[in-house]
């Protein structure tokens, strides 16, 4: 394991854009492997927001600390440029109100804000119990009323929940069972990022991108096939092969997120994105880096589109779902190329 200097570590920070914050731009990244994709139905997105709305406001799930944030994560496009082939506007709701329920979880429970209640510290006794609002507990009859009534004390609980109910009322058993996995993988990535922050460790670069490929987008690839109104069986889900291309395009959408976030997150200096790691592991400056983490997503993404069509030319099923992961891959990197409300791309180019 790599050793911090004594005190801490500072990641690289701002110098090197540019010379200043202000040197930003919109767009894609240059270079960046992606598929371009059909502009998400401004009607359809509109419609998927009002519903999602109307859900969390229902069920009070946002902090005040909140108030003006929804309209600008853009939930209702996300999940319309993710799931182009939904089975319908029902199915395409239940996708948002999962992502919205998991960006809940990740704000009030995990980001270092005492608005919203977040820290690093304590966060694995949250987390058990925001595991337990998709995987019940099972027990006594009167404790498993007290869970209950935890469950419906607190909007995160809340969020993931009744989000949890509603695709379970779309999704197979073991689609659905699939998902609560995942939560849990994430959950495992969130308590490895808040341990390193805790203890100011630098990771290298490859457990950093060991801690991602858990801390990641994998539960919303968990679902493609049930929101676009099918099954991959659960025993050809399994197959190590299938397992592979699953996280590697999860992995690649995970290090998209690391390159649009990085002019935000350069505010906070313990921080940890990929390529800010690698310039503090490799003592190079931030361009350099980011142009390196730029080329750990291309390789990655190639061996996505490569492996996926080996599978694909065997089997018709393996086909559609590898077209749904690569559907949502190529609609989460367009939600973030022309998010600006939220991304800005360093002026490296």
């Amino acid at each position: 394991m790599s050793t911090p200097p004594a005190g801490g570590f500072t990641l690289p920070g701002p110098p090197d854009l540019a010379g200043s914050l202000t040197a930003r731009r919109g767009g894609a990244v240059p270079g960046l492997r992606h598929r371009p994709v059909t502009p998400a139905d401004p009607e359809k997105a509109a419609e998927i927001d009002r519903r999602l709305e109307e859900w969390a406001r229902a069920l009070d799930l946002f902090p005040e600390a909140w108030n003006g944030d929804f309209a600008g994560f853009q939930f209702g496009r996300a999940v319309v440029l993710q799931h182009p082939e939904a089975a319908g506007l029902d199915h395409l709701t239940v996708a948002g109100k999962l992502l919205l329920a998991e960006n809940i979880v990740d704000n009030c429970y995990c980001e270092e804000d005492e608005d919203k209640g977040g820290s690093r510290s304590g966060l694995g006794g949250r987390l058990i119990l925001a595991q337990s609002a998709l995987d019940p507990y099972h027990g006594p009859p009167a404790v498993q009323e007290e869970w209950l009534r935890g469950m419906q004390a607190d909007g995160p609980l809340r969020s993931y929940h009744w989000a949890l109910k509603e695709y379970a009322a779309l999704a197979t058993p073991s689609q659905t069972d699939r998902f609560v996995h995942d939560i849990a993988r994430l959950h495992l990535g969130y308590l490895a990022e808040a341990a390193w922050g805790e203890a100011r460790h630098l990771p290298r670069v490859w457990e950093y991108l060991v801690m991602r490929q858990f801390n990641n987008f994998r539960p919303c690839l968990s679902i493609v096939d049930a929101v676009d109104g099918y099954e991959l069986p659960e025993a050809v889900y399994a197959r190590p092969e299938i397992q592979r291309i699953t996280v590697l395009a999860a992995n690649a959408t995970t290090i998209v997120n690391d390159l649009y976030s990085f002019t935000k997150e350069l505010t906070d200096p313990t921080h940890l994105n990929l390529p800010q790691v690698i310039a503090a592991n490799e003592r190079c400056g931030l361009k350099a880096a980011y142009l390196k983490a730029v080329g750990i997503h291309n390789e990655i993404m190639d061996a996505f589109e490569a492996e996926s069509a080996l599978l694909s030319a065997g089997s018709p099923l393996v086909e559609r779902y590898a077209r749904s992961l690569s559907d949502w891959v190529a609609g989460n990197h367009e939600w973030h190329a022309t998010n600006t409300h939220r991304y800005h791309l360093p002026d490296y180019w």
